[in-house]
């Protein structure tokens, strides 16, 4: 599988290396990791997430009127209106599927990189702003919003639904604009999360070696 040509390579291998000294190789690395928190973590990023998770409701929202649709009546028209909604909502819901996943696999990638360029050496001087705590927060209030909407949406609204007020129809699309939401949710609460986690590690990893070394004294 080919890399992706927007991310930077993974650090060349020990043999190969050409930095003229540690320094040249630390500022490379800074110049890196930085790039990699942007394109995981950035505004742009966000912005795309949250129009993805938008473009997903409008494609169930065809979907979901095809339902609301056919819950009115049976005959011939009623199915063709059917038809048509549920094969223009598949057509805006398969290809944005297939973004999101896409954007996952991206993610899983920086997230490899991240790793590989950070093992490279240790920098406490720089590693600081490479957690991106702003960022890293606003992922997590967003996408927990999200999923707690979502949550509420798939439960709570259906539960109270009561024959003759609500449609099998509007019930299933009720549940699942929530789904949509709180799955959206799930996936930008673990990306803020694991870049939480990593962002720990690379900043204890000084204190830790440190500490080691003044109980060896």
């Amino acid at each position: 599988m080919s890399r992706s040509p927007s991310l930077p390579p993974p650090p060349p291998p020990v043999e190969i290396r050409s930095w003229p000294d540690r320094e040249a190789m630390l500022a490379d690395r800074a110049a890196v990791l930085g790039s990699l928190t942007d394109r995981l973590l950035g505004v742009p990023q966000l912005l795309l997430f949250l129009l993805v998770m938008a473009g997903l409701q409008a494609g169930w929202g065809l979907v979901g009127a095809g339902l609301v649709i056919l819950d009115d009546g049976s005959d011939p028209l009623t199915f063709v209106i059917l038809g048509v909604a549920v094969l223009l909502g598949l057509a805006v819901l398969v290809p944005l599927g297939f973004v999101a996943g896409f954007g996952i696999l991206r993610d899983s990638r920086i997230r490899r990189l991240l790793t590989e360029w950070a093992a490279l050496d240790l920098d406490p001087a720089r590693d600081a702003r490479h957690g991106a705590p702003g960022l890293s927060l606003l992922w997590f209030l967003v996408s927990f919003l999200l999923g707690a909407v979502g949550l509420w949406i798939s439960f709570v609204a259906p539960a109270s639904a009561r024959p003759g007020s609500w449609t099998y129809g509007e019930v299933a699309y009720v549940m699942g604009v929530g789904v949509i939401c709180w799955v959206t949710g799930l996936t930008g609460v673990a990306k803020a999360v694991a870049h939480y986690r990593w962002a720990v590690r690379l900043t204890s990893v000084v204190p830790a070696a440190a500490a080691r070394g003044g109980a060896h004294r």
